[in-house]
């Protein structure tokens, strides 16, 4: 039985439209979801303002998706209907040299559900069962729907090679920000120091237990005195941060550009072949990554719920994609099902 579902499209800036469409039975290898959690990315509010490199508007978002299987094409054993699940959203090809190797996330073909194809911020979505993964219907929303989040600092720690003896900084406390600083530190880095210049921010870092925040400036202040950062990883990218990354990196160091930026950017090059520095980046996840997220979610950790602040009805996602881009917020989170707005 086909389902009618609504659907999201932005438009650019906070312009929204929600249209009707029909989704019909899965085919062989499919599942149909109905959409439970759909979360606001930083990459959404890049592509609205035209400062994505790799996404255009208008687009139908929703790559971070909590939701509920509601069938199953041909073939599928893996899932079930009645299913809670969350969704892998790279859509790869499978055959390529970087696919055959494992590295997928960058797969030569590769587009993101909900980037360059129609996403989950609809009441109902087709996907290929091999990109679901499923999950306890016992863990909170808050924590559901940090899982897709959380698997690209995942990714990203494993890239960068952290060890037990690791000093780490993290440039910006946002979601994905304060997400890679807990990760650095569950991997073992003896020292995890994360800077914004928002002071709200900083001090969740902190309830969250990193070891010490700064501001921007107080962090170019220190590593004028002594560069000695094993790792750095730049979840802002734009001039000043990849500048700061470089500059506060130990001879032999490791710096991560996590964060997309939105254009060319010119860095201190001249230290790079001085310090011998490493320049990494990092783009998504794998199946490892996922499942290692979906585990550390799992026993709830202490404090990381308070980092969804918002949910919005899907017929309230222009006022969701506003108060994302307030700044003030932490994840905000599309939940189709919901009537009116509700706090976390």
């Amino acid at each position: 039985m086909s389902r009618n579902s609504r659907r999201v499209t932005f438009h650019g800036g906070t312009e929204v439209s929600i249209s009707t469409e029909t989704v019909e039975e899965p085919e062989p290898g499919e599942v149909r979801i109905a959409s439970e959690l759909v979360g606001l990315c930083g990459s959404d509010l890049h592509a609205v303002q035209s400062e994505h490199p790799f996404m255009d508007v208008p687009y139908s978002p929703g790559h971070e998706v909590v939701g509920n299987v509601d069938a199953v094409g041909e073939g599928v054993t893996s899932v079930a209907v009645g299913d809670r699940v969350v969704v892998e959203p790279n859509l790869t090809c499978g055959t390529c040299r970087n696919c055959v190797a494992g590295d997928y996330n960058i797969c030569d073909n590769l587009a993101v559900f909900g980037c360059q194809t129609p996403g989950a911020m609809s009441d109902y979505f087709l996907i290929s069962a091999a990109r679901v993964h499923v999950i306890s219907r016992r863990l909170p929303d808050a924590y559901a729907a940090l899982i897709e989040p959380l698997a690209t600092p995942a990714h990203a720690v494993t890239k960068a090679g952290i060890r037990e003896e690791s000093k780490v900084g993290v440039l910006g406390a946002g979601t994905i920000g304060l997400l890679v600083a807990l990760v650095a530190k569950a991997r073992g880095a003896r020292q995890v120091v994360v800077t914004d210049p928002d002071p709200a921010k900083r001090e969740r870092a902190m309830r969250l237990g990193i070891d010490l925040s700064a501001s921007p400036q107080e962090f170019t202040e220190r590593i004028a005195q002594a560069p000695d950062f094993d790792v750095v990883f730049d979840c802002v990218a734009n001039v000043n941060s990849s500048a700061q990354a470089i500059q506060a990196l130990r001879k032999g160091g490791t710096a991560v550009i996590v964060g997309v930026p939105a254009e060319s950017i010119l860095f201190p090059l001249h230290y790079v072949q001085d310090r011998e520095l490493h320049v990494l980046g990092t783009l998504m996840y794998t199946k490892a990554d996922y499942e290692w997220a979906i585990s550390y979610l799992s026993d709830e950790p202490d404090g990381l719920d308070e980092l969804v602040t918002s949910y919005f009805g899907l017929e309230a996602a222009s006022k969701a994609l506003t108060t994302a881009f307030s700044g003030t917020a932490g994840k905000v989170v599309v939940a189709p099902k919901a009537d009116a707005p509700r706090k976390a």
